[in-house]
């Protein structure tokens, strides 16, 4: 077994794994690092890791911060080509994944996505830790590139992704998205105007001021697509389908879909004026955060299909409504933002996916569904002046799209932002495929009552 210790056959199998490695990323330039690898293993005219002697024994703290780069090195490699850790932190997705679940995310799933800002300290997304600055500097940035997965994303694939309505950021209410809180801010000034009767601006002008007043309010962030907040959700659009929504009910392509068992609604529960005993909601697996009790015999709570039926059974139980909007009724906060378009959580669309290469009219009322992708995801300039649209200075009636796109909701439908609040998602916001639970944690348990031990490397579907 001498050969194993013989630095060239050492040098063989690193060389072996660094050039598959160079193909699969497909920059070949790389190559020159052979010559590296092969002074690390043959020649050793460079002491690479410089901070530790080659010959003689070295001190404790150096061979603990050697071990301490190397994994630090090691994960960020890990993390960037093969897999990293994701733990659930709102309840949009129960009971698929439940609040405090910790997850395998599979880069090799879709393709692993190289690092568009690779300058950031390690295991952080984009803010550090205690002085809740930036993690990264945006000295370098890189195109976006995927490399070959063994898979893509296919309808009611879970999907990790960062969140499209992340590029610009309110720091001091990061749970919100910017939009939302400019056009809530101008809403308000909307209707203190309707209150003090004075004469009333469009809705352009009232977003516009509520712009401003957000600015003056607010400390505002750019962030670059990969150091947008993580979000995960299900997949239940596809590039090129048309979805939507009746009644709460999903149809993709003219389809009605199957409800996964672990779907829920929210619904009114109304008793003979006596309370819920909360052992009972704790044993259905309904967490205290989405308890909402408006008296001792009216509540609302999110509920799967399972536990519908079993608080039928509840003997102090004398009425179950689902909370569903009616058809028709528009809301300001949902997607596309328009007032052409009267939908809302439980009645939305139809609405084409848009698909990598496919062409479509444009038209004064479908833009508004698609000036997001246009302007800010495939970096056009775009221009709406006198009913007519001008991308990149020319005046057009048709676009081809450079990207495939997504429509992701959570399983928590009333209780989920997704894309019936902010819309399509850029493939180049795909971070990957959750595979396993790993660890759960119960936040509403103490000690090693918090773990979930069923929910231990569990399997995600």
């Amino acid at each position: 077994m001498k050969f194993l210790k013989n630095p060239y056959f050492k040098f063989g199998i690193a060389a072996t794994a660094y050039i598959l490695w160079v193909i699969w990323v497909g920059n070949y330039w790389l190559l020159f690092g052979l010559a590296i690898v092969f002074d690390i293993y043959v020649s050793k005219k460079v002491n690479w890791a410089f901070w530790k002697k080659r010959t003689g024994p070295n001190s404790t703290f150096i061979e603990w911060l050697d071990a301490l780069i190397f994994a630090v090195i090691a994960v960020t490699f890990i993390n960037i080509f093969f897999f990293q850790n994701f733990r659930i932190p709102t309840g949009s997705m129960e009971k698929s994944l439940l609040i405090g679940d910790h997850l395998f995310v599979s880069k090799l799933s879709y393709g692993p996505r190289l690092p568009m800002t690779p300058l950031s300290f390690p295991f952080t997304q984009n803010t550090l830790p205690i002085v809740k600055s930036k993690s990264y500097l945006e000295w370098i940035q890189r195109p976006y590139k995927r490399l070959a997965g063994y898979g893509k994303i296919k309808n009611n694939d879970i999907v990790v992704f960062n969140f499209p309505a992340g590029d610009t950021v309110c720091l001091e209410a990061t749970e919100q998205s910017y939009e939302s809180i400019v056009r809530s801010t101008g809403e308000e000034i909307k209707r203190r105007d309707m209150i003090a009767g004075g004469p009333l601006k469009s809705d352009e002008q009232y977003y516009a001021l509520g712009r401003v007043q957000v600015w003056q309010q607010y400390t505002i962030v750019d962030r670059p697509v990969d150091k947008r907040d993580n979000y995960i959700k299900r997949c239940v659009g596809i590039p090129g389908d048309t979805l939507e929504i009746i009644h709460s009910h999903l149809f993709v392509n003219g389809k009605p879909q199957k409800e996964s068992k672990y779907q829920q609604f929210n619904y009114y529960i109304e008793t003979d004026g006596t309370p819920i005993n909360p052992k009972a909601f704790e044993r259905l697996g309904i967490a205290r955060s989405d308890r909402n009790s408006f008296s001792t015999s009216l509540y609302m709570v999110p509920l799967t299909n399972d536990n519908l039926e079993k608080i039928k059974a509840f003997r102090n139980v004398r009425n179950l409504e689902k909370h569903e909007r009616p058809a028709g009724e528009q809301v300001s906060y949902i997607f596309p933002h328009d007032t052409a378009y009267r939908w809302n959580e439980d009645n939305f669309g139809p609405i084409w996916i848009p698909r990598k290469g496919a062409t479509i009219k444009l038209t004064m009322k479908n833009i508004s569904l698609y000036k997001r992708i246009i302007h800010l995801y495939e970096k056009n300039e775009l221009k709406i002046e006198d009913e007519k649209i001008y991308i990149n200075g020319e005046e057009t009636d048709e676009y081809t799209f450079k990207m495939n796109y997504y429509w992701m909701m959570g399983d928590n439908r009333h209780d989920s932002l997704d894309a019936r609040f902010w819309g399509f998602v850029p493939e180049d916001h795909i971070v990957g495929k959750p595979k396993v639970i790993w660890l759960s944690l119960d936040k509403d348990k103490k000690f090693l009552a918090k773990i979930r031990w069923k929910r231990m490397f569990m399997r995600i579907r």
